[in-house]
């Protein structure tokens, strides 16, 4: 199970230690956060003990309206489950009974400026994508006019000459030879590099790139949803299908269905071009128009009637 600690979190988001220090290397293994309400009236059915507790202006304000004996018990009910953290947003001030329970139980409490709201979805973010599945596969993920695709296929086919081509066309690298893919969700793939491969690409008889280096900061970005998987292969005669639509297929990585499309390789073959036109043909599938279906209907228009 991957996992982060709590000092992982003050250094990305800059937090404000309240109590705890000693206490930094606790980990989190759950990629939400929680904000507490119902537990505040206790009621536990369902409470998230493992999640990072995030507290808003909201229930520090309720809080702050009990007395002494009963906000004992609100906060009592929350920190006995012994959460790795408890943030505070919004720099919230008058903590001195949060901290005084922090501090006897050992939990950190932090403070952070920023709003509820945009903290918890920062968090969120940084969690899931931290703490996510992920497997390494060999190949090359470019970003091809904002779609996702990795490229797939074996050693010497020509897949960095390819990227090396688009990125020339104004299209971005995110990864060359190893390809992290990140299951952020049962229908989401994310692809990125593996931080030794970052900005790098490498050709035959040329060697390493810098695209940064070379060709600027827009020929490189960190990650993307990856939404087609297309693998360059030798040509084969008489295996090319050429019916109007290509019959959808899928590559699965961790559970998650990427279509799949096969290029095959021959001189004087444009396959950047290919490739360009295949994110754009999916982009188009995906605000539901088809140029086949389109051609049909064309053909029923224009078809003679007996």
């Amino acid at each position: 199970m991957k996992s982060i600690t709590i000092d992982n979190l003050i250094q990305k988001f800059s937090l404000e230690v309240l109590t705890g220090k000693n206490q930094l290397h606790r980990t989190i293994t759950k990629s939400r956060t929680h904000r507490p309400g119902l537990e505040f009236i206790d009621y536990f059915d369902f409470f998230p003990m493992e999640h990072v507790q995030v507290l808003g202006k909201n229930e520090i304000t309720y809080l702050h309206m009990l007395n002494e004996d009963e906000r004992k018990l609100r906060v009592g009910n929350i920190v006995k489950y012994n959460p790795p953290c408890i943030i505070v947003t919004e720099q919230q001030k008058g903590l001195k009974y949060l901290t005084q329970f922090c501090t006897e139980e050992n939990i950190p409490l932090l403070r952070t400026h920023e709003t509820t709201y945009e903290f918890i979805g920062k968090l969120d973010a940084y969690l899931v994508k931290t703490m996510a599945p992920e497997i390494a596969v060999h190949g090359v993920c470019i970003n091809v006019s904002g779609i996702g695709i990795l490229l797939r296929g074996k050693s010497g086919v020509g897949k960095s000459e390819t990227a090396h081509t688009l990125i020339g066309r104004g299209h971005r690298l995110v990864a060359d030879d190893i390809v992290v893919l990140k299951k952020l969700s049962p229908q989401t793939l994310l692809g990125t590099h593996n931080e030794r491969n970052r900005e790098f690409l490498a050709l035959r008889s040329i060697g390493l790139l810098n695209v940064v280096r070379l060709y600027g900061r827009k020929a490189f970005q960190d990650e993307t949803r990856i939404a087609l998987d297309i693998e360059l292969v030798n040509w084969q005669n008489n295996e090319l299908n050429n019916e109007l639509e290509v019959e959808s297929k899928f590559r699965e990585y961790m559970g998650v269905k990427i279509p799949h499309i096969q290029i095959q390789l021959q001189p004087g073959r444009d396959v950047a071009g290919l490739i360009e036109a295949a994110a754009n043909n999916w982009y188009l599938k995906q605000q539901g128009y088809s140029a086949a279906e389109e051609f049909m209907k064309r053909l029923e228009i224009d078809s003679p009637s007996f």
